[in-house]
């Protein structure tokens, strides 16, 4: 007898975004944390290209393709433990504390722009909403959604000044190669951004969460073919990204600073698109891919391991290359970093049945609950 089929989609949607998360967030790993106040400058044509196509294509739609994720690892996680007959209620509340101490040790040890905190803050929002019915999380999650982003996109409209001595500050930290330096000044640096980002970021998530949880409990996620999925493709696909290029190419290269205001105005639409994309190529892979597919399944370890690389990479106290390599190297190195996690997460999970941090996880979450015999 055989078990109902693997919903294939979040696999691929996984090992894409786990790319387009890392290109945007080596920009504030391999540069200036400060940066996210300006406009980044391109120094060459070849800069231009690389702040083009990231922000035209990456930036903002790849945190909400994670935080869609969030809300179908719920729904995935709610089935398991009804199948288990487990408690929910304290499995999901040792989940939320394990990504919360995972997010804050990550915020000040490796990144500040950490998001497993603002995950478990705001997951916890999500499970008042466990229970609701498909149609009543894909309204909450389109307002949310489209609240914060309209508030965000006045924001960007009117870029700050970074304090010459507050640069200087980061620019000894992270060049000095005090290891204790640079963990001060992210961990201020987390502690001053996390407020702000629950409550931007934070509020957009949550709206994610719920579009995510709906796509589980509506059977959606389950059937790429839905055509719910090819109307976004045709809808939403073609649009949201040629809007979000030329808006970056407008912003970067003739730096009209409105163009600004418009990528995270077209972020959702471009978003749908591409779950709608994602669907399309969602199909049996093959023993190679299948392989690739489950390391990637392992998001949580590559995530982390990208900052924790990067990190050591750029900072004084580990390869000293913080601001002195051209941003295209500094995209191609995240990607082969990328790369050569899911390459490693392949061997590992062809030994292990969970990736290192998932183990962790897992462990912290089922903390308390009875072993269940093996069948």
């Amino acid at each position: 007898m055989t078990g109902p089929s693997r919903a294939l989609m979040p696999d691929y949607l996984r090992l894409i975004a786990l790319f387009g998360i890392v290109v945007v967030n080596v920009q504030f790993i391999g540069f200036s944390l400060l940066s996210s106040l300006v406009i980044p400058v391109a120094q060459t044509r070849a800069e231009l290209v690389t702040l083009w196509l990231v922000d035209g294509l990456a930036l903002y739609k790849s945190y909400s393709l994670f935080s869609f994720m969030f809300g179908v690892g719920l729904g995935f996680l709610m089935r398991s433990a009804e199948r288990k007959g487990q408690a929910f209620a304290k499995l999901y509340r040792n989940r939320m504390i394990g990504l919360f101490v995972l997010g804050v040790l990550h915020g000040c040890l490796f990144f500040p722009g950490d998001i497993l905190l603002v995950y478990s803050v705001m997951g916890s929002v999500l499970y008042i909403m466990r229970n609701w019915r498909p149609g009543r999380l894909a309204k909450m999650g389109a307002v949310l959604v489209i609240l914060p982003t309209l508030v965000f996109a006045s924001l960007m409209t009117t870029p700050g000044d970074i304090p010459e001595d507050i640069a200087a500050l980061e620019r000894e930290a992270m060049t000095s190669g005090s290891l204790l330096g640079a963990f001060a000044f992210r961990s201020v640096a987390y502690a001053i951004m996390t407020p702000f980002v629950l409550f931007l970021q934070g509020s957009a998530a949550l709206g994610w969460f719920c579009l995510g949880l709906a796509a589980v409990k509506s059977g959606l996620i389950d059937k790429s073919d839905d055509p719910m999925w090819a109307r976004a493709r045709r809808w939403c696909l073609v649009p949201g990204v040629t809007a979000s290029l030329l808006a970056s190419w407008l912003l970067h290269a003739q730096g009209m600073i409105a163009a600004s205001a418009v990528l995270p105005l077209m972020a959702p639409v471009a978003t749908l698109g591409y779950l709608g994309g994602i669907a399309a190529i969602s199909r049996p892979p093959g023993p190679i891919l299948s392989r690739v597919l489950a390391a990637g399944g392992s998001s949580l370890s590559v995530y982390l391991g990208q900052s924790i690389i990067l990190s050591t990479l750029f900072s004084g106290y580990g390869f000293g290359l913080w601001g002195a390599v051209p941003r295209p190297q500094v995209v191609l190195i995240a990607i082969a970093v990328t790369v050569g996690l899911i390459l490693a997460l392949a061997i590992w999970r062809s030994v292990f049945r969970l990736g290192p941090f998932e183990w962790l996880l897992r462990r912290i979450t089922d903390a308390g609950q009875p072993k269940i015999p093996p069948a």
